[in-house]
């Protein structure tokens, strides 16, 4: 079987990069904006900079930032009608995964609007339509969602995540600048990384995984592991690597899926409202411990590019616990929990582990799981 990789047919890094949204809109003769935001950044002035910019060049939009930080099902109906009644011709999300997740499903379902439900959207739909042409500025280090093929909805009624794939929703043109990520605090920026390290490390061991996923993966792992520290104590170059390190990532990850460590964020996510990179931090070195035997030498190339020493004279249990130490040393490092203890209630536990176990990244996984073995991976947290 062939292996695909899909991209973006655009994308601008660097600082100042926000300025080529202007040239690209006018190049693709697009008329009219439907900016995706969420209330935080514009009350904080972010998505501020982008309407700077579509003034300037005499680019008419229109906000829409009726979207959560897990964004639900009604965010995105609402997203529907409202980019119906604008009379835009293309989108503008701006700012992590919740707002581009939203403009991904209303930008599909405008092109295809035999999808209105969204839950029908669930894995792989066959859309035969692209989206509505979507530009994505992230202004966090962390979700990629500007290149992936990937995005999340809530179903606030039924307590989960679902897990959307669709080469047709990945956005034309991505524009990563670190000037349009330097508000994020530091706890932000701390869950946002360990979020890009999570899909470079699940990228990485995923089944599907192959040679050039692999290439951007560990690259990946090697600029998020030097970097994060720095990018939390709000030093420029860390902020500069992150932005890159975390595009890599979902280079990668789009194109081979991830593992149960998303599966468990995911219904934290849907049950908590959980903050998704917090709760991949957490998950992440315990899911590694329990991977570990289906990963063949892998663990030592983790524990290489995190900057591990020695790794090649270390014997197959050593470097798999240097890669799982470093990975918890880093987490530890820029002030994430190490357990579930104030998330999670016991109670919850089997609903947890069944709503894991039915989501779209688990079959991906390098180790074939079960419920039970997903909820002793909670416990083991609580």
């Amino acid at each position: 079987m062939a292996n695909r990789i899909v991209l973006n047919e655009t994308g601008y890094h660097g600082r100042g990069a926000l300025s080529s949204l202007a040239d690209e809109a006018k190049a693709r003769g697009f008329k009219k904006a439907f900016v995706c935001s969420d209330p935080s950044l514009v009350k904080f002035g972010v998505t501020g900079k982008v309407f700077a910019v579509l003034e300037k060049a005499g680019l008419a939009y229109e906000l829409y930032s009726d979207i959560k930080p897990n964004p639900t099902i009604e965010n995105v109906q609402a997203g529907v009608a409202a980019f119906r009644a604008c009379g835009a011709d293309y989108i503008v999300a701006v700012g992590g995964g919740s707002s581009m997740d939203t403009a991904k499903a209303i930008g599909i379902i405008i092109a295809n609007p035999e999808y209105a439900d969204v839950r029908s959207l669930e894995g792989v739909a066959p859309t035969k339509n692209p989206s509505i042409p979507i530009i994505a500025i992230p202004t966090t280090a962390g979700t990629a969602a500007e290149v992936t093929i990937n995005y999340v909805i809530t179903d606030v009624e039924k307590q989960r995540k679902f897990v959307c794939v669709d080469v047709h929703d990945i956005p034309v043109v991505a524009i990563i600048d670190p000037e349009m990520m330097e508000t994020m605090p530091k706890g932000l920026t701390a869950a946002t990384g360990m979020d890009a390290l999570t899909h470079a490390i699940e990228g990485y061991i995923t089944k599907a995984a192959w040679e050039m996923t692999d290439m951007f993966h560990l690259k990946a792992i090697e600029i998020i592991s030097r970097s994060l520290r720095a990018a939390v104590a709000g030093e420029k170059e860390g902020r500069d690597d992150m932005a890159l390190g975390q595009y890599i990532a979902g280079m990668g990850f789009s194109n081979v899926g991830l593992g149960i460590v998303h599966s468990m964020a995911h219904t934290l996510g849907a049950v908590y409202d959980t903050p998704h990179g917090v709760a991949n931090a957490i998950l992440l070195p315990t899911v590694m411990e329990y991977n570990a035997p289906d990963t063949g030498e892998k663990y030592r190339e983790i524990a290489r590019a995190m900057g591990v020493k020695g790794v090649d004279g270390m014997s197959m249990e050593e470097y798999r616990k240097a890669a799982v130490d470093a990975v918890r040393k880093l987490s530890c490092d820029v002030g994430i929990p190490s357990d579930l203890k104030e998330i999670v209630k016991k109670e919850d536990v089997d609903f947890l582990a069944e709503s894991a176990y039915a989501d779209a990244c688990r079959p991906g996984n390098p180790r074939d799981t079960s419920v039970a073995d997903i909820k002793e991976l909670f416990l083991s947290l609580i």
